[in-house]
């Protein structure tokens, strides 16, 4: 291959060279943050690879390849692998990289003596079995596309021939792999099967007159009264939706599609499913948010609900879960459910007004993320599991990812990856997954959780009529509406 006389320089350095990343495990920012002012910034660079104060800022892509792949005297850092590996994908395909790491791992050293190769994969076959375990269990789903875990089985033969330990802790590493995709594919038809159950349920429910909202009137309260024990169950969907987002869908989102992607393979083809399928319950929360208000047919019953909502509001934002806040604000927000001043007029709206706040939009929703810190900080001293929960108000997460992505692809005018904004990126998600990784602490209702993933909830349309139903229009645009929504769903 061309790409290793390129990189002997690299590998010849490797040894000598600084720190790699700016942030020491956790990704500490302080440290990258650091005011220098006082002084010029010491400027090196080793082979393809600059460093500013002895912090990697930018690479060659092949130096940084180089740099990931272990040898007997070398282990690259944790958080530079995962960094790496985490945004590299906008520059090759998982399965590219792959296979360039197997080749300098093992191929690229051989001298075509049996022995000597032996020996030299006896030696290095530990740190390749470290840093393929590192690239597992981070980032499993690269390992749906069946020409990684085909490469994977081909290093765990070649293993073999030098050390018969490392060949049982790969066959361990693919035995916890194969059992992590599993449970992956078992969610994922699960999420596929609520679709299938909610999209038929929630078939235009034709809204004719009243007595059809009667039947459900109040069915939320009659389900569940108590808005904290409420919030305990959107927080436990919110937080299993979260846990199955892999790091790299935040990368793949966003990555232009590349001619390699449409190999035949389930990994192209779910993209970013997880994320997309988090994206569709804000919107499913959302409205059921406004179905459930504006179902009632009485107004003190839709009063009732309303404040009922704007409680289970207050929870989420007490135990940290700003999607579900939100998803309950923009339901809340919505046409059919804000015109409805007869209702709102019969409620305290002091707790909404203060929530609003909260999640207001001016100045980059600035209180939010203040509020945010604020249980980040939380989570990092919790001494209960309850106190670890952080849930971001996922749409604006999503935008931020979208802005550090620009960021990444970018090259510099020398042809250089700007890692500088790797790490960045890193930074972000490596937060995300560390509110990921928490469990959550609730006990679960059963039948609330089925109510808030199976029932129907109302189209666009639908609200506007049952508010309209509710409430009548207050001016002929409105009339004339109502008589159009009438009639065009009487006709479904």
């Amino acid at each position: 291959m061309q790409l290793s006389y390129r990189l002997t320089n690299i590998f010849i350095h490797r040894s000598k060279m600084p720190q790699t990343t700016p942030y020491s495990s956790k990704f500490n920012p302080s440290t990258y943050s650091s005011n220098h002012s006082h002084r010029q910034p010491v400027e090196e660079n080793y082979g393809g690879l600059h460093y500013r104060d002895n912090k990697l800022v930018s690479g060659s892509l092949e130096a940084l390849i180089q740099l990931l792949v272990p040898t007997v005297d070398y282990y690259p850092d944790r958080s530079y692998i995962f960094t790496f590996l985490l945004s590299s994908r906008l520059f090759l395909h998982p399965f590219e990289l792959m296979s360039r790491v197997c080749y300098l791992c093992v191929d690229h050293h051989r001298v075509g003596d049996p022995q000597t190769d032996k020996k030299r994969i006896r030696e290095i076959a530990p740190k390749i079995v470290q840093l393929l375990t590192e690239w597992t269990e981070t980032f499993p789903y690269d390992f749906r596309d069946e020409r990684m875990m085909r490469s994977l089985k081909e290093m765990t033969h070649r293993l073999a021939f030098g050390d018969e330990l490392s060949r049982r802790a790969m066959q361990r590493l693919i035995q916890r792999l194969l059992r992590k995709l599993t449970t992956l594919g078992q969610y994922e038809e699960s999420l596929a099967t609520s679709s299938a159950t909610a999209a038929a349920m929630d078939r235009p429910l034709a809204l004719k007159s009243k007595q059809q909202l009667v039947r459900r009137e109040e069915c939320v309260l009659n389900l569940c009264d108590d808005p904290f024990v409420f919030a305990q169950q959107l927080t436990h969907i919110e937080m299993e939706r979260l846990s199955y987002i892999g790091p790299e869908e935040f990368v793949r989102a966003f990555a232009q599609k590349r001619p390699s992607d449409n190999h035949k393979s389930f990994f192209s083809k779910r993209k970013a499913s997880n994320l997309e399928a988090y994206v569709e319950w804000f919107n499913r929360l959302s409205y059921l948010t406004a179905t459930e208000i504006c179902m009632p047919v009485k107004k003190k019953h839709r009063a009732r609900v309303l404040e009922f909502f704007i409680d289970v509001a207050q929870e989420c934002f007490n135990i940290g879960n700003f999607n579900s806040l939100m998803a309950i604000i923009t339901g809340m927000n919505m046409n059919p459910v804000s015109r409805l001043k007869k209702t709102w007029n019969k409620v305290n709206t002091d707790k909404f007004d203060i929530l609003v706040h909260q999640m207001d939009p001016s100045s980059n929703f600035y209180n939010y993320r203040t509020a945010l810190r604020g249980a980040t900080q939380r989570s990092s001293t919790a001494h209960t599991s309850q106190e670890m929960i952080v849930i971001p108000f996922f749409s604006l997460f999503i935008k931020d990812i979208y802005f550090l992505n620009e960021g990444c692809v970018n090259r510099l005018p020398n042809g250089h990856i700007n890692f500088e904004k790797f790490w960045e990126l890193a930074k972000q998600v490596s937060e995300f997954l560390s509110w990921r990784q928490v469990i959550c602490p609730f006990e679960r209702d059963r039948k609330t959780l089925q109510y808030l993933i199976s029932t129907p909830v109302f189209s666009e349309d639908e609200l506007q009529l049952a508010s309209y139903e509710s409430e009548g229009p207050e001016n002929n645009l409105e009339r004339d509406t109502r008589r159009s929504l009438r009639s065009s769903l009487s006709r479904m």
